[in-house]
């Protein structure tokens, strides 16, 4: 796993009811899928502009439905998912 996927692994991680039910490979699937997605989609100022972080934040809900994710849990994790991205481009962009 990449640095990257271990730091999306680690924000979904802190819900131990999602660990219980969906499993570690899940869970480093969604990383992976989450880090592709975040690539594809951030542009170097999406932490200002509104309308590419919704559309981040709706991608990011998509793919933690798609694998199952909690859905009581979903909204504090897309809302970790969303920070990590942050940190993530503040990385890419040094």
């Amino acid at each position: 796993m990449s640095e990257e996927e271990l730091g999306f692994y680690d924000a979904l991680e802190v819900n131990d009811s999602a660990v219980k039910i969906m499993g570690d490979e899940v869970l480093r699937n969604i990383a992976r899928e989450l880090v592709e997605t975040v690539r594809r989609n951030t542009t170097t100022d999406w932490t200002v502009k509104d309308s590419v972080r919704a559309k981040l934040r709706t991608m990011i809900k998509r793919i933690l439905r798609k694998h199952g994710y909690p859905p009581d849990k979903q909204e504090k994790a897309t809302q970790t998912a969303l920070e990590q991205a942050e940190l993530l481009c503040r990385d890419w962009a040094a």
